[in-house]
């Protein structure tokens, strides 16, 4: 028979009651909120109900604050979640339906369809509720368990290029060394051609990608905007009131003290400048100017991030199937026992430019192969773009209006940003 020591279950059964006090003040908190537009006071939700229909409002509330398309969701009175859900097979797929009616609202003008749409029924392409707390404010997306799949020089004809797979943007102190070597390595033969194998990558620790965009970059890059991440008006202006309720955990998940009180998820700083993040560079690689990524529909969120910041700098081109598109990111905020992922920022690369919603589309149209030879130059995908690099195939010129800015021969590939414009898990950062 199993014995405890009942301090410790006392000592459980009062943090599970805190929490649920925390989640509940939460709740409360948000009984009423000033319209905008007028001085009146609508009531929002109730002051009682049953832990359910707590959760059920909860998740609402905390849309109508840091959805990053808030704007277009309905007032809690019109949206009505403790009646629309009361008829759900169990409580997780209450939740599971309120958050993709949430994220249906927003509209793609371009296309006629949510922003949100997906191939799955009832689940959003992007947001999603999940049962367990979330113990950090890091995020991640889908990491495989090999990061880098292989890596080469390849010489072709009088051209040197670099060959790098990457299945994955895993934890960087996991992973640095490995690829500082390899990308130290590729500098020694001063390779102008850079062939990047993104097909069977689903993303990963933003943190990991931008170490690899600043593996790549030269020198000159540094200082200049690599990308940035825009909030909702509400989270900008520090309107999201709710996030009050919502502890502020460091990387190793664990409180941290602000103004002389534990700080929480509304001191952080959601301004545009606050989230935009430079080149630094890294390694010894300088020679890079013609960058071919290989794409398919696995390549989603850090890996797109990658390739969209490295366009206004670089010749990129993109070779394989449409990517998954994802130029979305989000943080984890804990209802009761689940953590809800709502999309709440865009990310945006040097030029201002987002629309990949609906993927990436290739440059040149290459059906994945079945369990290819990564780095063998008769795999379709390299084969191919090994010849466009040759002048074997040739790509129609980019239509007038693209985001890519070109130079004559004379001068170099990179772009300089500052002359054109002027200036996918938060790493979260307190206001100063």
């Amino acid at each position: 028979m199993k014995t405890y020591n009942n301090r410790h279950t006392l000592s459980g059964i009062l943090m599970k009651l805190v929490i649920y006090l925390i989640m509940v003040s939460a709740y409360s908190s948000c009984k009423k909120e000033r319209q905008s537009d007028n001085n009146e006071d609508e009531i929002v939700s109730p002051t009682t109900g049953t832990r359910t229909q707590f959760t059920l409002d909860s998740v609402f509330l905390y849309a109508k604050q840091i959805y990053l398309w808030n704007d277009v969701l309905p007032d809690y009175s019109a949206f009505r979640p403790r009646e629309r859900y009361a008829n759900s097979q169990s409580e997780i797929s209450a939740f599971r339906n309120e958050l993709f009616d949430i994220s249906q609202f927003k509209v793609n003008q371009a296309t006629g369809k949510p922003f949100e749409i997906s191939n799955y029924s009832n689940v959003p392409k992007y947001s999603y509720l999940q049962l367990g707390r979330n113990g950090s404010s890091a995020r991640a997306g889908i990491v495989n368990d090999a990061a880098i799949l292989a890596n080469r020089i390849i010489r072709s004809e009088d051209k040197v290029i670099a060959y790098i797979a990457l299945g994955s943007f895993p934890q960087l102190n996991n992973i640095k060394s490995k690829l500082d070597q390899i990308f130290d390595e590729a500098a020694i033969d001063k390779p102008k051609y850079l062939i990047l194998d993104l097909r069977s990558n689903g993303g990963g620790y933003v943190e990991t990608a931008e170490y690899v965009a600043n593996l790549i970059a030269p020198s000159l890059l540094n200082r200049r905007t690599m990308y940035s991440e825009e909030f909702n008006p509400t989270l900008q202006n520090g309107k999201a009131t709710i996030l009050r309720h919502q502890p502020y955990l460091d990387e190793k998940g664990k409180t941290v003290m602000y103004n002389g009180r534990m700080a929480t998820l509304a001191d952080v700083d959601y301004t545009e400048v606050g989230n935009t993040y430079k080149f630094n560079k890294k390694g010894s690689l300088e020679s890079i100017q013609d960058i071919y990524v290989v794409v398919s529909g696995r390549t989603a969120s850090a890996s797109e991030l990658l390739i969209s910041c490295l366009k206004p700098y670089f010749n990129v081109k993109l070779i394989g199937e449409k990517t998954y598109g994802k130029p979305v990111g989000f943080f984890a905020v804990n209802i009761d026992q689940y953590s809800v992922y709502l999309s709440s920022f865009l990310i945006k690369n040097a030029q201002s430019w987002s629309d990949y919603f609906n993927g990436m589309k290739p440059d040149l149209n290459i059906i994945m192969p079945n369990n290819p030879i990564l780095g063998d130059p008769e795999e379709p995908c390299l084969k191919a773009t090994l010849a466009l690099i040759n002048g074997m195939i040739q790509i129609q010129p980019e239509k007038s209006g693209s985001i890519l800015k070109r130079r004559s021969n004379a001068t170099p590939m990179l772009v300089n940003s500052m002359d054109s414009i002027g200036m996918i898990e938060n790493r979260l950062k307190l206001r100063r």
